[in-house]
Parts: C-alpha cells; structure tokens; sequence
C-alpha cells in the first residue's frame, strides 16, 4: 500500500460510495474543513421503543411516589436501601444503573428535561418516531427532516464542510432525509470502496482517483471528493483509536458507534451533526423488577456510553472537544404508568428528554404535572408539559447559531428558551417566526484523532 500523503488526511467521504459506478455518486458532496462558520456539533441520541421515563427518573418522595409505587409494585425503583434511585434532589432520582448520569448531573453538565414530548395523541411509534424526526408533528408529507433544514438554513450552509452530517447507523435517520451530503458509517474500519476483493481495493481506488482528477465536472468532483473522504478516515486508523482520559465504552453497537463520532470530532472534518440510536426500549414484558433486569441494562448501556463520550471528549492535546459538543437524547414517547401482567409496561405519552455538554447548565427542568390520575394524560400517561421542539429550538438558537426556526420546525411559534444551554456567542440573534413556513426541498450542492 502507497504511503498516506498530507493531502489523504485533508480530505473526506460518503456511504454512498459503496457504489462508486452508481447513479447517486453525484449525490456526494463536500468541500474543505475548518471553513464552517459555526464550529459546535449536535449529536441526537434516539432511544427507539419508548423509553419508560417514569423508572429512568422516578419520583421518590410526595404524593407522586406513593402513585407511582401503588401502579408499579413490581416494578418501581426503592427510594432507600440497595438497589436504590440516586436522589437528584428531594423529589426525583435516577435509575441506580444510571450512575455516571449521575455524576454528570452533580457536575452540572447534564440537564434533565421531564414530562417532554409530542402533543399528538398517538402511541404509535412509526407516528411518533415519524413526528419527531421530521420536526413536524401531526404531518407525515415532509420530504426533509429537522436536522435536513437546519443544515440548509444555518450560518454554515455555503460553506460545504468535508462531512457535515454522519448518521451512525445502516441508513440515515429520517432526521436527515433529503440531505444528500449525510455519511453513513457504522465502522470506520470497514468504511472503504465496496468493489471486488478487498486486496484489489487500494488499486481501485487509485485509478478511480486518477479519472476523477482528468475533469473538472461536478461528477468527477464528487467522485474525488468522494474518495477524499476514506482517505481521511482511513489515516485516522480507528482501529487503533485510544480514547481520551482513559474513557471506556460499552462493548457493544452503541459504545462503538459513540466512539466512532468522538473519533470523528477529533479528525476535525467539519462535523456538524451525527445521529446515534440505542434500540430495545420498547418493554412490554420482562422489564424486570425496579433495580435490576432488562430495562436496568438498557439504562446502564445508555449510562456508560454517554459518560465515555463525554469522557473522550474532556481533553485531548490540549482541546476540551466538549467546549463545542451538545448531546441531545430522546425518545418518541414514555410509558404507561400502571405496570401490565406480563411485568412491563405499555405505550404512554410523556417521557423526558436529556441535554449533555460542558455548555449546558445542568439540572432539571419543565414542569411536573403530576401523577394523580385527574392529572394523566388519558387518565393513564404522564402528561407533556413541555414540546420536544422547544428543548431543541434552544440548541439550535444559542449553540448552534440557526435562528430560522419557523423553516426548520413549521407551525411551531412561541418558542422561549429554558436556559438549559449557554449561547456560543455573546449576542443571541432572537428566532424568525412567519416568514417561511414551508418545507425546503433539499437542493445537491455540487461546488467543489487525537
């Protein structure tokens, strides 16, 4: 193999090469790094299934815990003695596997958002799931999602980052539908030209290069852009990849790919967003009892990933990546309060939300409703108190520098920010609201670790 050259670490890539010969390769599309002009990145955690917020963070003093203790007596989480809630304060706690949440929380960089979500009444998850992605609830006809038109209307958006958008999974999200400069990444090792026999790969790629640099068409320059981006990833050598400050990752698909994304921060290839799922919330039976079982595991696998990467992140030749990453975590809906006879719980409507960074001003926020059942959503779910979009809407106002809120969430108005997060600037430009309540169709733009 030819020696890497300066210019192979300068440069990026996109899943859709996969099929360097196919038709989508005019679809790939980037440009230099370090030309953005907001440097910050959103990463979106989805936590697919319906997370049961109401034993992620479960009351634990009041009238709310003796509620909650006689709808789940084989579920609710102790408020004393082993396997006990870390108190947040003297109402609420978090799961005991969610320790380095906790930790995160004492330390001010986690802020917790309660009884958050959609405002529809649905307990579909496509629906939801469809709803939160696309940033339009009650409508499923948009042809972009939130993140799509955040990238087209931010500050950034002429600027053509080497690799804007990464979704760690198979496919991108639907948050990320109609963006055609998303990569697609599960693995950095295995993020190569998938054309014959791997030995030959490297030839390929080279006489690949050499007919795309031949002409200066926005399909030459695609495919060479194309190229470009392996070549960066491949000089990274993820395999080899140390994380920071001693940061362990869960030994599984949501460690790896968490990873991953702290990897790519620090390759410094114009990241802007990167979507990451963790599956499996869905706990209709089995969920175990408070302290222990299946949905234990899922929330320390939550736990540990998120305190590695914060970890990772917290330092690196002198860079504190963290100065410029917000983690936003959510789920399309919560559960049912009253636990079912199978030992799990069912479709609810109100769940939680979760903000992580050094940026964030930790704590909880939104307003309780209360779990009496005249103050139930239907009289059986914990009510949404506070819109999933607005939680975002301040990300992206203050952190990521996208007033346009009125083209990347439409039909939302009113926004007020909460204070979870502190602007990346001293002026806050104030949110536009009225002037293009429309969907954008998503236009390619085909101009040119640590």
């Amino acid at each position: 193999m030819p020696k890497m050259t300066r210019r192979g670490f300068l440069v990026g890539c996109s899943a859709s090469i996969a099929a360097m010969a196919g038709a989508r390769i005019n679809q790939v599309v980037f440009a230099d790094p370090g030309t953005a002009v907001n440097s910050d990145v959103l990463i979106t955690v989805f936590l697919r299934g319906g997370c049961d917020a109401l034993n992620l963070l479960p009351p634990i003093a009041g009238a709310d815990r003796g509620h909650y203790v006689s709808a789940r007596p084989e579920l609710y989480v102790p408020n004393s003695g082993q396997g006990a809630a870390l108190a947040l304060n003297g109402q609420f706690g978090l799961h005991p596997s969610a320790g380095g949440l906790y930790d995160l929380f004492q330390d001010q960089k986690l802020a917790i958002v309660q009884a958050v979500g959609l405002h529809e009444d649905t307990r579909s998850h496509f629906d939801a799931m469809t709803y939160m992605e696309l940033g339009t609830p009650g409508s499923k006809s948009s042809t972009t999602g939130w993140l799509t038109r955040h990238l087209q209307t931010s500050s950034a958006a002429g600027t053509h980052p080497l690799m804007p958008a990464v979704a760690a999974n198979s496919l991108p999200q639907q948050s990320l539908v109609g963006n055609s400069n998303t990569t697609t990444m599960t693995d950095p090792d295995q993020f190569n030209l998938n054309v014959g026999p791997y030995s030959w790969r490297e030839q390929h790629k080279s006489t690949l290069e050499q007919l795309y640099s031949a002409n200066s068409s926005d399909l030459h320059e695609a495919g060479q852009q194309a190229i470009d981006v392996i070549n960066a990833v491949d000089f990274g050598d993820f395999d080899n990849y140390q994380p920071g400050n001693g940061a362990v990752y869960p030994d599984n698909s949501f460690g790896r790919r968490l990873k991953m994304i702290a990897y790519l921060v620090k390759l410094d290839l114009g990241l802007q967003v990167a979507n990451v799922d963790l599956g499996g919330w869905d706990t209709h039976d089995n969920q175990g009892d408070g302290s222990s079982g299946y949905f234990s595991d899922q929330v320390e696998t939550l736990s540990q990933g998120l305190t590695a990467f914060y970890a990772d992140l917290d330092g690196c030749n002198g860079t504190t990546h963290n100065k410029k990453v917000t983690v936003a975590v959510m789920s399309e809906f919560g559960r049912r309060l009253r636990e079912n006879d199978d030992g799990g719980t069912d479709h609810g409507h109100g769940g939680m939300m979760m903000v992580l960074g050094q940026n964030v001003n930790g704590g909880l926020y939104g307003n309780w409703p209360g779990l009496a059942t005249a103050q139930l959503y239907d009289n059986a779910d914990l009510a949404v108190t506070t819109d999933f979009r607005r939680v975002l809407s301040e990300i992206l106002v203050k952190r990521l520098g996208n007033n346009n809120l009125d083209q990347i969430f439409p039909s939302y108005t009113g926004y007020t920010p909460m204070n979870i997060v502190n602007g990346s600037s001293g002026v806050i430009t104030p949110p536009q609201y009225g002037a293009h309540n429309v969907f954008l169709p998503m236009v390619a733009n085909n101009s040119g670790g640590c």
